[in-house]
């Protein structure tokens, strides 16, 4: 527990092997984008955190249907770390949209 960064070394070298590999916005990196913000969110980096959410949301958004259940989990990803910031008018609108 706690080993935040071989987590995140993990998945930066993850990420850069998809970047060879695959084309910019391939719905892969998504994931990719989403476990980096789950680390920096544990380590209490929530700006690096909401950065890199907000690059995965965008992602599924080329990626998936509006109504895709992954762009939901995506939006409340993002409002809990609003809410973790203390923007808790961001947060509350972050959660409603991921009950749209």
């Amino acid at each position: 527990m706690g080993e935040y960064s071989k987590a995140f070394s993990s998945y930066e070298r993850s990420l850069e092997i998809g970047k060879i590999a695959l084309p910019p916005n391939h719905p892969d990196f998504a994931q990719s984008y989403n476990n980096i913000a789950s680390v920096y969110d544990e380590m209490g980096e929530y700006s690096k955190a909401l950065s890199s959410y907000e690059r995965s949301l965008e992602i599924l958004k080329i990626a998936l249907p509006p109504n895709h259940p992954s762009l939901a989990t995506s939006y409340n990803n993002i409002a809990s770390v609003y809410d973790n910031m203390g923007e808790y008018s961001k947060a509350l609108s972050s959660f409603e949209r991921s009950l749209e």
